[in-house]
């Protein structure tokens, strides 16, 4: 058992102990959590993946309220999809408004772009923002009540190729952060036109299973029948693989356009598969819609959902080309898609994906009080110089420092005792030779830098010729 195991564990032991003694304790609520090493490094490196790809794709960050007015998500998600009727968190405040923690970024977005006048910049705009949603759910692997999402809106474009490219980015951004196999699972779900049709031939389908289909779905049949496609329930997701297909409805647009997303997708080289039955949980898709999973090596993905066991999917998006005129806007084209963080960081773990640990270069080691002065001020010039240093000032022990040292893996240490601050020197010590030599202070920084020159470029003639170092 590891140490952070063994620790949690005990932690545990002495909660239900005082809880046995009648003192209160406090943890987080269901379905919250605290993230914390060594997962927060995870999270780390995808928030650096995600920042350094949103900048080379064009898009701009933006940071959207926690808190909306309820009305945005009844009017733009839909007043009978899930989030709504189940998931939301609401409050009313002081002075009577009902906001609600908000449980999806999109709707915020469009409500930044309106509000703040993006329609009078060139057009399209692109957004991107990273933060917590949240959803009254049962939590599960990789999703919480609390969990974080990345979000990209693609605003004022209705070329296919934009769909293409919101695609393309999903995926370099998992397969940047290491997932295997990323693949997109795509559908069309055609325009507020072509869907008439398919709606009725939808409704007639289920009509023949409507004993037998669960609550919800009795009541989606008469709501909003494309809900019926995204139950999750055993029964009613053994129906859907005879029930109408989406894409023999599109009208002549919705089908070309659609054609053009594949074809832009086959010169991309983009992984992916169509699913007939994808509708996505929200009322403002239209057109393209898309899910992303990471497959497990051993699976061969095909084309729906027919695989014995379904990968789980980290994220999702489409096109969303009514939202803006349903806020009250202008008409404007968009697609986007979301990023579940948690969910990506979960399926990291299983793929045993290590997080990209910066260690220090250098280590600072102190003896005494004035040595300690004076090593807060060489941090300080190490920094300044981009040079990532190790160091424990409340230690006083040299060896536990030169252990710390040995365990970073640094391959210099700086040594400054009392008579070092008195002569304005500092001891330079070579970890791996055991050498070391005494520099004056001033010279100490272009020294350094010129031992960290020569020991990378050790290190990659080693590495280039294959000679174990």
């Amino acid at each position: 058992m590891g140490m952070q195991k063994k620790q949690i564990l005990k932690t545990k032991k002495a909660i239900a102990r005082k809880r046995s003694q009648g003192t209160q304790t406090f943890q987080a609520p269901k379905g919250m959590h605290d993230i914390y090493e060594p997962d927060i490094a995870l999270f780390d490196d995808l928030q650096d993946v995600v920042r350094d790809l949103a900048r080379a794709y064009g898009y701009q960050h933006i940071e959207i309220p926690v808190l909306e007015d309820k009305d945005l998500f009844v009017r733009s998600v839909g007043l009978d999809t899930d989030m709504v009727e189940k998931e939301m968190y609401v409050l009313k405040t002081r002075g009577r408004d009902i906001l609600a923690l908000r449980p999806e970024g999109t709707a915020g977005v469009a409500r930044a772009y309106i509000q703040n006048g993006f329609m009078y910049m060139p057009q399209p705009v692109k957004l991107w923002y990273w933060g917590p949603m949240f959803r009254y759910e049962n939590p599960q692997a990789g999703r919480y009540r609390q969990h974080i999402q990345a979000g990209f809106e693609f605003l004022g474009a209705d070329n296919p190729i934009a769909d293409a490219e919101t695609m393309q980015l999903a995926v370099r951004i998992g397969e940047s952060f290491g997932l295997k196999n990323v693949c997109v699972y795509l559908n069309s779900i055609g325009c507020s036109a072509c869907r008439v049709s398919y709606r009725k031939a939808l409704k007639a389908y289920y009509r023949t299973k409507s004993r037998k289909l669960c609550s919800d779905c009795k009541r989606r049949l008469h709501t909003n029948a494309l809900r019926l496609l995204d139950c999750k329930n055993e029964t009613c997701m053994m129906f859907r693989k005879d029930a109408p297909e989406t894409l023999g409805y599109l009208c002549k647009d919705c089908s070309a356009h659609f054609k053009k997303v594949l074809e832009f997708l086959d010169e991309m080289k983009i992984n992916y598969f169509l699913d007939p039955y994808l509708v996505r949980g929200l009322d403002y898709y239209n057109q393209t819609v898309f899910e992303l999973k990471a497959i497990p090596s051993q699976q061969q993905p095909v084309d729906g959902h027919e695989q014995q066991k379904e990968p789980l999917s980290f994220g999702g998006g489409g096109r969303y080309d009514y939202l803006m005129k349903m806020l009250g806007g202008p008409d404007t084209t968009a697609v986007g898609f979301a990023l579940g963080i948690d969910r990506m960081v979960e399926i990291a773990k299983q793929e045993q994906v290590k997080a990209k640990k910066q260690n220090p270069r250098v280590y600072v080691i102190q003896m005494g009080d004035i040595a300690r002065t004076k090593a807060l001020q060489m941090l300080d010039m190490l920094r300044a110089q981009g040079i990532f240093a190790g160091f424990d000032l409340c230690r006083d022990s040299i060896k536990a420092q030169f252990r710390s040292a040995d365990r970073l893996g640094v391959r210099y240490a700086l040594i400054i005792g009392q008579k070092e601050v008195v002569d304005h020197e500092v001891l330079i010590r070579d970890m791996e030779t055991g050498i070391q030599e005494s520099i004056p202070e001033e010279k100490m920084i272009e020294a350094l830098k010129e031992r960290l020159r020569l020991a990378r470029k050790d290190k990659i003639n080693h590495t280039f010729y294959g000679v174990p170092s």
